[in-house]
């Protein structure tokens, strides 16, 4: 526990990728290989289960402490976190604690058969032995809430480097589920082919985005470019007959996706397909929220499946007759992908799969042209990729791009604001918005990004001075400041009282030139909702 965090410490104390790398790889090289296993699980978001409810840490913390509750929902609502909080009032323990941090973890695991006054006991006691450090880490380890500030190429370059190994096995070695209890780093990152999952998938391969024009880019016959569909990035995995659908966030989602199943006996054994999963009703693909009616099941009902019926947009092919492909070009992959995918839907024409259209331009004005036209496709822009890529892993420059469409925008009033979280708790960071309907102000989007540091702190003192109602974290202002507000798309919402959501709605600008009357109304917000839906 303590090697642990001294890790935590040496990484937050720092904003160097290569020192964080440095301090993983020596905490690698002397940790318990049980600890290590379940560190490398912490940073890949590989959490225990909670066993502890909130509302009891919030009651044992107060009575330790000797805080009243309103104080301790006011420190909560400054520090912005609630293992810090319960780390700072806390006294400070004796700091006699030895424990391993896989000790720890299966400690409070086993808490989830206990009854309260167990819980209670072994909590308490565990609070009076760790530094403050140590203890914060501990609470962390009780809220599931872990942030180091580490992403999962950091963990993937430092496992690399401590077991000198390719970065690609390790980032698909860590890809998918695997078991941490009873585990070791080197059983799971040495797995043979026999023993792997079957349902493992790869790391995606993800692109960056285009910021300027491609004219930088050379020849455009150099490219291959494809729509880009706004859905659910997903592979489709068939390994000894059967089928496995993962999505980008590694979440295996066979069950709710119930219109691919049979595929486990029509694609070849040894083939991962990487695709967009979409709704595909009447020959046309359906906006993002009618995607959420399906995400959002548990259960998937025959009606769930005729409004909102999936197909997948073939993108790639990267298994192969149960050979790893990646590190073919493009092309090559490409070709692959079309005679499959047309064989597939040819024999079988009721099968789920379209293959995702390239599209020809002779100059990069073309492909400009054709990018504007996006949304007539339900598209959030073009896909760039090079004809003699590989398919990598993660996030990488150079040879596969996003040209995303200009967001639609409209100017909101400012009624709500609310305090950030960790070093954001001192700031009012996340705003709720406002435009006319008639006479009123109806709240209509949320948003958090977008403002420099300057505006932020700016817009912060505006708001404490402008306090009309307090609501624990949540502020109502004079409405009076107009923001300009960006988003992917828009669509029809009977849960929000705008009738409306927008899909990723950011702050594109304070507008200091307008004054709120000049802001957006309702009206043309189902305005844009008819011409964006065409």
């Amino acid at each position: 526990m303590k090697l642990f965090s001294e890790l935590f410490t040496k990484i937050d104390q720092t904003t160097s990728t290569n020192d964080k790398i440095d301090a993983l790889v020596q905490y690698l090289a002397i940790a318990n290989e049980q600890d290590a296993i379940w560190c490398v699980a912490l940073l890949s978001g590989r959490r225990p289960k909670r066993t502890v409810k909130t509302s009891e840490l919030w009651q044992w913390s107060s009575e330790l402490s000797g805080l009243p509750p309103w104080l301790m929902a006011e420190s909560y609502h400054i520090v912005g976190d609630l293992a810090e909080t319960i780390s700072l009032i806390l006294p400070e323990g004796n700091k006699t604690s030895d424990y391993k941090l896989h000790e720890i973890i299966e400690a409070l695991n086993e808490l989830r058969d206990s009854d309260e006054q167990q819980r209670r006991d072994y909590i308490a006691t565990m609070w009076q032995q760790f530094d403050k450090q140590e203890l914060f880490i501990f609470n962390k380890l009780i809220t599931g809430g872990f942030r180091m500030g580490v992403s999962d190429k950091i963990v993937i370059k430092a496992l690399a480097k401590h077991f000198n190994t390719d970065e690609n096995i390790i980032a698909h070695r860590l890809t998918g589920t695997w078991e941490v209890t009873g585990n070791t780093l080197p059983a799971l990152l040495a797995a043979g082919a026999g023993n792997d999952d079957i349902s493992k998938p790869y790391p995606f391969y993800l692109a960056y985005a285009l910021e300027s024009t491609p004219d930088e880019l050379g020849n455009v016959d150099d490219w291959q470019i494809e729509r880009k569909y706004d859905g659910i990035r997903g592979q489709l995995i068939v390994r000894d007959s059967q089928l496995f659908v993962w999505s980008r966030g590694e979440d295996l989602l066979t069950e709710k996706f119930t219109e691919f199943t049979n595929l486990a006996s029509i694609l070849p054994n040894g083939t991962v397909i990487d695709g967009e999963i979409l709704p595909f009703k009447d020959g046309n693909f359906l906006p993002f929220h009618v995607m959420q009616t399906r995400i959002g099941r548990k259960n998937v009902t025959k009606k769930a499946m005729q409004e909102a019926p999936l197909v997948m947009v073939c993108y790639d092919l990267i298994e192969y007759n149960g050979a790893d492909i990646r590190h073919l070009s493009m092309g090559e992959r490409r070709a692959m992908l079309e005679q499959l995918v047309t064989h597939t839907t040819q024999a079988h024409p009721e099968v789920p799969l379209q293959l995702s259209p390239t599209i020809q331009c002779d100059n990069w004005n073309e492909v400009a042209k054709e990018r504007m036209r996006s949304r007539e496709y339900n598209c959030e822009g073009l896909m760039l990729k090079r004809k003699n890529s590989e398919y990598k892993t993660g996030r990488r420059r150079g040879d596969w791009w996003k040209w995303k469409v200009d967001p639609l925008s409209v100017d909101g009033v400012l009624l709500y604001a609310q305090r950030g979280h960790g070093r954001r708790a001192n700031l009012y960071t996340d705003f709720t918005f406002a435009v006319w309907d008639g006479d009123e102000l109806v709240p209509f989007a949320k948003a958090y990004s977008g403002l420099t540091d300057k505006e932020l702190i700016e817009v912060d003192a505006w708001i404490k001075k402008h306090t009309i109602e307090k609501f624990g974290p949540v502020r109502s202002v004079t409405p009076e400041l107009v923001f300009e507000l960006g988003f992917e798309g828009i669509n029809p919402s009977p849960r929000h009282k705008s009738g409306v959501a927008l899909r990723f709605p950011r702050i594109l600008r304070w507008r200091q030139d307008k004054s709120m009357k000049e802001a957006n109304t309702k009206a043309d917000l189902l305005e844009l909702i008819q011409a964006y839906r065409g």
